[in-house]
Order: structure tokens, then C-alpha cells, then sequence
């Protein structure tokens, strides 16, 4: 091969140009069997595209002759072409990637929940069990009437409508602070018609009639290079999410009230059975006794002391079905509608009282109450509203083009030639503006510092609530032993003192007292046995109990909705 000669048939005429050197030429034209042939009939120029050590893949004046020579002799040449042009391929893919690994930057301070002020365990030890905070309101509050009252109270209440109406308004603010990371597609159409003056030298004024019509799809982007928008986009997912919270601290609350209400009735038709059979007893005393002072056996002294204890007692009773019509109106406002509740005795199975509690209770449990959770959801949109803030400082880059047609009558709008189109890149760097961005940054710093602040302020008071609600809960239970101890010995005591009175050998003012006393001592009984029902509610509401399987906060890479 390296003795052979070589020639080359530019338009017809032989050429030893390349001599011996068939390294770098003949593997590109070997004329063996075929000639190469060109249009240019073998000019200068084109002798020094083809013999050229670094030639193109393909001549620059081909022609139907070098299909061949092309085939067969420039095929190697263009798998070696095509591997050494895949390394700048590579750094213009490198270099096109830029802006999109800059878009994936943000200025955002990282999410760090603040230490929680408070205890590391509860100071109150009660028994092993299931924690109250994960039970569903209706395992809970077992009794089908108070179930109901439920039911109407979340269907028909006006707070639960307002927080739910908050939601939808977050929720869409979420969806309008999305929108600008995607491009705007609008259609517009526009059409003008005026008329001007142009002054041209020589000619004087002349009034030009202008009119232009056009239809075009117009498209516009703002590129976000450093997180401004999906920083926005999450601030305001946040405060969605925090708004869904607030409106389940409604509904937790809600519930509790319902249910306070309902064991306030209890109460009430309790404490009134009470005062109504202990009118009747006194009523019977009040007739003996003036029997008795009507045929001179006893004194008036006794008859109006008996006549005392009555009215006393019919007062009461007065009284608790004046505070008995209140709380029916209170508890109608809440289920938003008018309540009829039967009468029946106010036991423990109105609650799930049985479940015991956690020894301790760790206070993570406080996680699961809505008001902290929502606490946390706003300190994660203040840290959005910082990264907002500091790419404010940024370029802001956009693209705006459109693309359509333009004519100066309407019937000549969609004719061939109409067509018109623009594409306007912009980049806005802020360089002056008397400190309005840095006053931006600042307020949003204030208010992340404001966020943890509430943060730490609800968890205390959420531990309070909590402590408050275990304390109860636990001495409530004393109280009511100690009372039921004492409605024993003061039922005793009446009895003893009637019987003394009715053997003449007391007065009538004894047994006034032990009645007085065993009557104060019952309604406390059923007041205490209320109250630790209601702690129980307490507790209930405290840990956020009520509505488990709570939908988990969408990553930051959900797509708005």
C-alpha cells in the first residue's frame, strides 16, 4: 500500500498531487475503481478541499459522481468525525443545563423545629393504655344522642363553615402563587384606528388615517433561576396547610362543646329531679306542721322555718331551669338547630371513660394538636417568605413572544403575508430602590422570629392545658369519693334529726338544717360527677383528639393543585 500510487480525477484530468503520502489522503479518495469528480473542474479551491489533511465529510462542491467515493472511502472518516464531535455535544448539553441547576436553588432557611419549652414528661403517673389523643370522636362519645347532636353540630355549625370557607380561600391562594412557575398562554386580539400628523420637509403637515387589526397567541415565562416564585408557591401552601389545622382545632373544639353542653343538660335534668323531689318532701313537712300548729301542738316558729326551706328549695329549682333553658340555647347555637333531649340518668357511658392514659404522656403528644401543628405549618411559611425575599435581590429574568397576525382592514387578517410574530427576552437587575427590598427581607426575618415566638407560646399553653386537664381528671376523682362519703352521713344525719323531731325532743330548726345540708350536698354530688366527665373531655380536646388519619403535608415537590 505504501508503494502504490494514487490518482485523483478532478473534471476529467489526472493529478499526482499527493505524491506518496497516502496515509492522509488516499483513505479518503482512492480511485482504484472509482474517480471523484467535482463541478468546480478542478480549481485551486477545490484541490485544497479535497487534499486537505482535515477535510469535511462531505466536498464542498459535490456532485453525483463522488456518491460512490462518499459511500465507500468516507465512511470511516465520518464514525471518527462523529465520536469527536460528541465531546463539545457534551458541553453544550453541560452548558444548557446551567439555568435549570440554578432554578433548583433556593434561599430558604432550612426547617428546624424549635425546642419545646416545656417538660420533657408529665409530672402526673397514671396507669398503661391506649393514648385518648388517637380514638375518633365516635368511639369516644359512645352515646347515640350525643352522637347525633355531633353529627347536626359539624353539618350545621357556623364556625365549621368559616374555617372551612378559610380553607377554600387558602387553597386557592395556593393555586394563584403556583401558577407563575408554569408559562402563561393568552390569546389576544386588538384592533386600533386613529389618526396623525407627519411634518416631512418641503410638504408641510400631512393627516395619516392609521388602522390595524391582529389576532395572536401570546406566551409569556418567567424563569425561576433563584426560588423567588416556588418559594412564594410554598409560603402559601404553608398557610394552606395551617388553615386546615385551624379549622380542625374548630371542629376539635366544636366537638367539646357539644359534648360540655350535652353532660350540662345531664346535669341539669339530674340537679332538677333533686330539687323537685326534695319540694315535694318539704311540701309534706310544711303540711304536718301546720297540722300540727293548727291544733296547738307546734309552734309557728317551725311553720314558717319549714315554709323557708320550701320557698329555698323552690328557688332552686327556679334557678336551674332558668340555667338549664340557657345552656339548650347555647347547645342549639351550636348544632344549628333546636335541640330536644330525653330525659335519663347522666351516667359514665356518655364518654369512653374506661381508656386509661399512657404513664407519663410524653409530651410529643402534643404534636397531634391542631393549634401547634398549625404553629409549625407558619414558621415554615415565614422561612419560605425569607428565600422570597432574598431572591428578590436577583436578576429577574422573563420571556414574552407571540405570535399571530396583523393587518390593516379585518377581511385582510388571515390573508397570505399577515403573518407577524416577536420574542422579547428580559433580564431586571435591581440596583436602586431606596432600600424597599432590604425592608422586605427584614420584615420577613421579624415575622419567622414572630412564628417562633407563637410557636413556643402554643406549645406551653398546650401543655397547660393538658396538666390542667390530669389535675382534674385525678382530684376530681377525690372530690367526688369524699362527697359521696359526706351525702351518706348528711342522709343519715336528716334522717336522725326528723326522727328526734317527730319524738318532741328537738326542734324543728335541727331538721331544717340536716335537709338544708343533705340538699347542698347532693347537687355538689352531681356537680363533681359532671365536672370529672367534663375533664375527661378536657383532656380529650387538649391532646388534639377527635379526627385521626389526618391527611400528612404534601412534599415540596407536589404541583400545585
Amino acid at each position: 500500500m505504501a508503494g502504490k500510487r494514487w490518482r485523483f480525477v478532478l473534471a476529467g484530468k489526472r493529478d499526482d498531487a499527493v505524491g506518496r503520502r497516502p496515509r492522509a489522503a488516499a483513505r479518503l479518495f482512492p480511485v482504484a475503481a472509482a474517480g471523484l469528480r467535482c463541478c468546480c473542474a478542478g480549481g485551486k479551491r477545490c484541490r485544497g478541499q479535497h487534499l486537505s489533511r482535515k477535510p469535511s465529510l462531505r466536498p464542498r462542491h459535490a456532485s453525483p459522481a463522488n456518491r460512490f467515493v462518499e459511500r465507500r472511502a468516507l465512511s470511516p472518516l465520518r464514525l471518527a468525525d462523529r465520536k469527536r464531535d460528541k465531546r463539545p455535544l457534551l458541553r453544550r448539553s453541560a452548558i444548557a443545563l446551567i439555568p435549570f441547576a440554578a432554578a433548583a436553588c433556593s434561599f430558604a432557611p432550612d426547617h428546624v423545629r424549635p425546642a419545646q419549652p416545656v417538660p420533657a414528661r408529665y409530672s402526673d403517673r397514671l396507669p398503661d393504655g391506649p393514648s385518648i389523643a388517637r380514638i375518633g370522636w365516635r368511639d369516644f362519645f359512645r352515646a347515640p344522642e350525643l352522637q347525633r347532636l355531633i353529627d347536626a353540630a359539624m353539618a350545621n355549625n357556623r364556625d365549621i363553615r368559616i374555617a372551612t370557607a378559610r380553607v377554600d380561600q387558602a387553597r386557592g391562594a395556593w393555586r394563584i402563587e403556583g401558577a407563575p412557575l408554569y408559562p402563561q398562554l393568552d390569546a389576544v386580539g386588538t384592533g386600533s384606528r386613529g389618526r396623525t400628523l407627519y411634518t416631512l420637509p418641503g410638504m408641510g403637515a400631512t393627516a395619516v388615517d392609521l388602522r390595524q387589526v391582529s389576532a395572536q397567541l401570546s406566551a409569556s415565562w418567567e424563569i425561576d433561576f433563584w426560588g423567588r416564585l416556588r418559594n412564594l408557591r410554598d409560603a402559601a401552601r404553608w398557610e394552606y396547610l395551617a388553615t386546615e389545622e385551624a379549622r380542625r382545632a374548630v371542629a376539635t373544639d366544636l366537638v367539646a362543646q357539644v359534648a360540655n353542653g350535652y353532660l350540662l343538660e345531664r346535669e341539669y335534668g339530674e340537679r332538677v329531679a333533686l330539687a323537685q323531689s326534695s319540694i315535694a318532701t318539704r311540701e309534706d313537712s310544711l303540711r304536718i306542721i301546720r297540722r300540727r300548729y293548727e291544733v296547738g301542738s307546734g309552734s309557728k316558729l317551725d311553720m314558717t322555718q319549714a315554709q323557708t326551706l320550701l320557698a329555698q328549695a323552690q328557688i332552686t329549682l327556679q334557678v336551674l331551669e332558668q340555667d338549664r333553658a340557657v345552656n339548650r340555647n347555647a347547645l342549639a347555637l351550636l348544632v344549628g338547630e333546636p335541640v330536644e333531649i330525653a330525659p335519663g340518668p347522666l351516667g359514665l357511658t356518655a364518654v369512653q371513660d374506661h381508656l386509661a392514659l399512657p404513664a407519663g404522656l410524653p409530651s410529643d403528644l402534643l404534636t397531634n394538636r391542631p393549634d401547634v401543628v398549625a404553629a409549625e405549618h407558619r414558621l415554615r411559611a415565614a422561612n419560605a417568605n425569607i428565600g422570597a425575599a432574598r431572591a428578590a435581590f436577583f436578576p429577574n429574568i422573563s420571556l414574552t413572544g407571540g405570535f399571530g397576525t396583523m393587518s390593516t382592514a379585518l377581511d385582510g387578517l388571515f390573508k397570505d403575508g399577515t403573518e407577524a410574530w416577536s420574542f422579547t427576552p428580559t433580564i431586571v437587575q435591581p440596583l436602586f430602590n431606596a432600600g424597599r427590598l432590604k425592608g422586605n427581607l427584614d420584615v420577613a426575618k421579624a415575622q419567622r422570629d414572630e412564628a417562633v415566638a407563637s410557636y413556643e407560646r402554643t406549645v406551653q399553653a398546650a401543655f397547660r392545658d393538658v396538666s390542667d386537664a390530669l389535675v382534674r381528671k385525678q382530684q376530681l376523682g377525690l372530690q367526688i369519693a369524699t362527697t359521696r362519703e359526706m351525702v351518706g352521713a348528711q342522709r343519715e344525719r336528716a334522717r336522725l334529726a326528723q326522727l328526734r323531731f317527730d319524738n318532741g325532743r328537738s326542734a324543728y330548726l335541727e331538721v331544717l338544717d340536716a335537709q338544708r345540708d343533705l340538699f347542698d350536698a347532693e347537687q355538689a354530688l352531681v356537680r363533681l360527677h359532671r365536672a370529672e366527665i367534663a375533664s375527661v373531655v378536657a383532656l380529650y380536646a387538649a391532646l388534639g383528639g377527635g379526627f385521626v388519619g389526618q391527611p400528612t403535608p404534601p412534599n415540596s415537590g407536589e404541583r400545585t393543585p
